[in-house]
């Protein structure tokens, strides 16, 4: 008697609804860094100009967009660990 063992891929397959979920987290995590760089942009520049009550209002909301794509990060890695 022979037996065919599975490949190791094969075992962690994702479904549709998984891999969907995963593309949203990265794009999530993805849009959050954007929008918080240009936060940073719009900081350097109000700072620049000596308008420094405006660039910690940029400043500040830079930091909620790093804080929403850390949380979109964190939901993927669970979603990969789950799956290894």
């Amino acid at each position: 008697m022979t037996t065919t063992q599975t490949p190791v891929a094969d075992e962690k397959m994702t479904s549709p609804a998984d891999n969907q979920k995963g593309i949203e987290n990265h794009k999530k995590a993805a849009k959050h860094h954007e929008d918080a760089a240009k936060h940073h942009h719009e900081a350097a520049k109000h700072h620049e100009a000596g308008n420094h009550e405006k660039a910690c209002e940029s400043t500040v909301k830079a930091h909620g967009h790093h804080a929403m794509a850390s949380e979109a990060q964190r939901e993927d890695v669970k979603h990969h660990a789950l799956k290894s």
